[in-house]
C-alpha cells in the first residue's frame, strides 16, 4: 500500500513470473490498442494485435524485468523495464508502461514509476514518441517529482527523452 497526494492507494507492484504471463499478454492487447492511435497498428485475422515478444522477460538471468500492477488484487496494469548495456554505456529504460483507463488520474502511474525507479538504482533514460503528448506530459511530471527537478530532457529522432539517476 502506498500513500501519495494525501490519500492512500491500495495497489501493489508484483515482479511478474510465469503465473502472470497470460494476464500480461492479455493486458498487452489493451496497451497496443491504446498505442494504435499513435502508430496505426491493425488487428490480425484473429481479431487480436500481433503478440508482443514477452519471452525474454521470463528468461532466467536476463536484463529485462516485468511487473504487474494490482489494485485490490485485480490487474491494473504493467511495467516492462530493460537494462541496456551498449559500448560501455549502461542505463535502465522503461520499455512499456500501462495503467488501465479505469485506474488513471488517481496518482497510481506516478507512484508506480517512482517505485520502479527506486527498485532499479542507476542511470535512466525514458523515451516517448513525438506524437504521444499525453505520455510526454506524464513522464516529465513523474520524473520531475521523483528527481526533484534533477533530470535532463531532449528531443532526438522524433522522441522526447528524459535522463536522470535514481
Amino acid at each position: 500500500m502506498t500513500e501519495t497526494g494525501g490519500f492512500e492507494m491500495n495497489f501493489s507492484i508484483v515482479p511478474a513470473n510465469h503465473t502472470h504471463r497470460n494476464a500480461l499478454a492479455d493486458l498487452m492487447q489493451f496497451y497496443i490498442y491504446d498505442f494504435s492511435e499513435f502508430l496505426g497498428f491493425d488487428v490480425e485475422e484473429n481479431g487480436q494485435y500481433s503478440p508482443y515478444p514477452l519471452d525474454e522477460y521470463f528468461e532466467e538471468g536476463n536484463r529485462q524485468f516485468a511487473y504487474v500492477i494490482k489494485r485490490e488484487e485485480k490487474y491494473a496494469g504493467f511495467v516492462l523495464v530493460r537494462l541496456i548495456e551498449d559500448v560501455g554505456v549502461r542505463h535502465y529504460s522503461i520499455a512499456e508502461f500501462f495503467v488501465l483507463k479505469k485506474y488513471r488520474r488517481e496518482g497510481i502511474g506516478k507512484a508506480v514509476a517512482a517505485d520502479i525507479f527506486s527498485r532499479h538504482k542507476g542511470p535512466w533514460e525514458v523515451h516517448q514518441i513525438e506524437n504521444n503528448k499525453g505520455a510526454q506530459i506524464f513522464w516529465k511530471r513523474a520524473i520531475d517529482e521523483y528527481t526533484k527537478g534533477r533530470f535532463e530532457e531532449l528531443v532526438e529522432d522524433g522522441k522526447t527523452i528524459q535522463t536522470f539517476v535514481s
